[in-house]
């Protein structure tokens, strides 16, 4: 059975058991799946402990097989190109669904300061992170490590891939047999890399069962309820974004076909849904782009990690909604020029969003703040937290598609057909 398919079977039986406990009401069954939780943060610790060797690995072969260093500077720049005008489409797409059906409208004030209530301690620890989030000139002189060993240390990532290519670079303009030598070991170090995701993939649907049971089996449905056709709009946002914009650019830029790109990211989608992390998924979305799209390795280990550093065109489309629905259910009026500075804003917050889950909800004050909803940051995150995880869990697997068709189109652009060959088996 294809890994796709094993991981939803997971995901399906894990919110099927989460979901009959709540409607059920039977307590020992919530707490035994809450208490599941363990299983899938032991996962996800598991797959995670592989993407710093893989990224470095990945990127410095990479790097150093190109040979030339006007090509590694025109593949990022079509990646930044591609990563930055997706997520701006994706930011218009919440502005006009949010204009269109406005769901804060939808909300009475008693209904309001109830839902707020319910969630205020939390809001106000997310409100304190963002107050300490660094400035934009402090977040590009962060690209730049220090200590890459520290940045390795620290989970930072960007500043990692900045000292990889860098180091990449400079192998690939050592001569003789030494520039050889470190290759084969980054080489090396790479395929041991893949060698332990497959053996951690193994785990991967008992892993989703219990990530899924447990967060279902918490699930505040009375929340859901009330929140719906705020929930709706991000969903349907997102799915279009999805599989219409996304899917016509995989259409029009890397000239694949978007349902044999969508069955064969499959397995991608799902793990990024279950874990809510791009950073979790990395590696296997690393290994999709390789061995399932047929992209190669000095493209994919240069523009996946970059992805799931800077690209979250889910998250900025969620936050669009976000900020329009609060906006809406204290009858504050946005303007024009402020539903601009919100797809700015948007833009280039998401680029400096971690890879990991609820980070969208940071980076949504800053953008409440840019528009003078900062009187209301603390009240309306406490609106929305309460459907949060399962918006999480959607807006990460269009972060990652997002990611795949970026590499899809600037593996085509650099003249690759790897995926006009047959997919090899899954794992």
């Amino acid at each position: 059975m294809a890994l796709h398919h094993k991981i939803l079977i997971g995901m399906a039986a894990g919110a099927v058991a989460g979901l009959t406990a709540n409607l059920a009401g039977v307590s020992w069954l919530k707490s035994l799946l809450a208490n599941l939780d363990p299983v899938g943060t032991a996962f996800i610790r598991l797959i995670t402990m592989v993407v710093v060797p893989l990224i470095v690995s990945s990127i410095v072969a990479g790097a150093a097989s190109l040979g030339d260093l006007r090509r590694l500077g025109r593949i990022g720049g079509k990646a930044v190109a591609f990563y930055l005008l997706t997520t701006a489409a994706a930011v218009v797409l919440g502005l006009a669904l949010s204009n269109l059906i406005q769901p804060g409208s939808r909300i009475g004030p008693a209904d309001r300061d109830a839902l707020a209530s319910k969630l205020s301690g939390e809001a106000t620890s997310f409100v304190r992170k963002a107050e300490g989030a660094a400035s934009l000139k402090d977040f590009l002189l962060k690209i730049i490590p220090r200590n890459p060993v520290q940045a390795a240390a620290e989970f930072d990532l960007l500043p990692l891939i900045f000292f990889s290519l860098v180091f990449g670079a400079a192998i690939s303009a050592v001569r003789g047999g030494s520039r050889a030598g470190l290759l084969s070991f980054f080489e090396g170090v790479s395929e041991a890399c893949t060698v332990v995701i497959h053996w951690i993939m193994k785990l991967a649907p008992y892993a989703v069962f219990a990530l899924l049971a447990s967060v279902t089996s918490r699930f505040g449905l009375g929340l859901l309820h009330s929140l719906l056709i705020y929930t709706l709009v991000v969903l349907a946002g997102l799915s279009v974004h999805c599989f219409l914009t996304l899917a016509a650019l995989v259409r029009v830029t890397a000239r694949l076909s978007p349902r044999r790109f969508f069955r064969r990211i499959a397995a991608v989608q799902l793990f990024a849904f279950s874990t809510s992390s791009s950073n979790a998924t990395l590696p296997l979305t690393i290994e999709t782009a390789e061995r399932k799209l047929g992209i190669s390795q000095s493209v994919a280990s240069f523009v996946l990690p970059l992805g799931a550093t800077i690209n979250m065109n889910g998250t900025a489309l969620y936050q669009a909604v976000a900020v329009m629905f609060i906006a809406q259910i204290y009858g504050v009026p946005m303007t024009l020029g402020q539903q601009l500075t919100v797809v700015l804003t948007a833009t280039l917050a998401s680029v400096g969003a971690a890879g990991v889950p609820s980070s969208g909800i940071i980076t949504l004050i800053i953008v409440l703040q840019s528009v003078g909803l900062g009187a209301q940051a603390e009240a309306g995150i406490a609106l929305i937290l309460g459907v949060d995880r399962i918006l999480d869990m959607a807006r990460t697997a269009v972060n990652v598609t997002g990611d795949l068709a970026c590499a899809a189109f600037v593996a085509r652009s650099e003249g690759e057909t790897g995926w006009e060959q047959p997919a090899p088996a899954d794992m």
